[in-house]
């Protein structure tokens, strides 16, 4: 059977770093973020008898190595789920730059998760798909559901799956990202690997658990300010911890320290409800209401950075034949 997908990218505002179980890729600690639309990718894969090996494409390549590992490691647990051995045929892409620190693996497993799951002729609800597409990488299960999500932290996959956390609709709706694109290659399954081992990590484990409270309490209470607040002070935490691994990874470069000094004038001078947030990458993200939006992208355009507008993403999810890729 062939099945068609689509997922978008994260922004993590409380983010996951480090791996307790890397083949299951449990996370130490919970997690949250929200989807970024109309940024998307769009997987296309079929179950084929026909076929006597797989084949992964991603944006028109052939993957090999650690890419086609990961997205096998997928591939085989939905196998196993519904008791199949056939062999697929994988095909993806993605709407904006990837390995740029906007969330690309998220939306590339999220919809490979809901593809192949629905290839396989699995039934399966958004939060058991999100334990399918986490295997891939963590941020996808939240990709999966979509809209702002939780990723709970566990042992196994009844406890560390996503679900959403509720938010006043007029919160969502005024809500603008501004994507400052910092093209820097950035390579983040190894910080996750060495996370444990900065001096740092459990200073941020005795402090993320306080932060996921707070981040739920202001979704829930629409609090735009502390819900952005709170994000742009995890990015700090993020990278003080990454930065002090043993390989002492650095990511941000002049134009990204440039884009956050004038997120502050902004908001400083101008008093304009604005923050800025940044994965593990050299790129920014830049959150601002639908007032000022137009502002905001100029002042982070006349930093010499291209600029992408996005609003909150919905959940991933199914598309119709005339989608498929192939």
């Amino acid at each position: 059977m062939k099945a068609t997908a689509r997922a978008h990218p994260i922004e993590g505002l409380v983010k996951y770093h480090g791996m307790r179980d890397e083949e299951l890729r449990l996370p130490y600690h919970d997690s949250i973020s929200l989807c970024t639309a109309p940024s998307n990718t769009t997987t296309t894969v079929e179950f084929d008898d026909t076929r006597d090996a797989d084949r992964y494409v991603i944006d028109g390549e052939e993957i090999d190595g650690r890419a086609a590992e990961r997205v096998r490691h997928v591939v085989d647990y939905v196998r196993e789920l519904a008791d199949i051995d056939t062999r697929v045929r994988f095909r993806s892409e993605n709407s904006f730059p990837t390995n740029v620190g906007f969330g690309s693996s998220a939306s590339g497993f999220a919809a490979a998760g809901m593809a192949l799951s629905e290839a396989a002729g699995l039934d399966l609800t958004l939060p058991e798909v999100s334990t399918i597409a986490r295997r891939g990488s963590c941020s996808a299960a939240r990709a999966v559901t979509g809209g702002f999500s939780h990723l709970r932290a566990g042992c196994n996959d009844d406890d560390c799956r996503s679900e959403v956390v509720a938010s006043p609709d007029a919160f969502d709706e005024d809500l603008r990202i501004i994507g400052a694109l910092v093209p820097s290659y950035k390579e983040t399954e190894h910080a996750h690997e060495e996370a444990a081992a900065s001096h740092m990590f459990d200073a941020r484990m005795a402090h993320v658990h306080g932060q996921i409270a707070k981040m739920r309490d202001a979704l829930q209470d629409g609090n735009f300010h502390r819900t952005f607040e709170l994000a742009e002070q995890d990015t700090l935490s993020l990278t003080a911890t990454t930065m002090t691994g043993p390989s002492g990874w650095v990511y941000w470069q002049p134009e990204t320290i440039k884009v956050f000094n004038t997120v502050r004038e902004l908001r400083t001078d101008e008093e304009i409800p604005v923050y800025f947030s940044a994965d593990t990458g050299a790129s920014v993200y830049v959150n601002t209401t639908a007032e000022y939006v137009d502002r905001v992208e100029e002042a982070i355009s006349d930093c010499g950075v291209e600029t992408r507008r996005w609003e909150l993403g919905g959940p991933a999810h199914l598309l119709d034949e005339d989608n498929a890729l192939f």
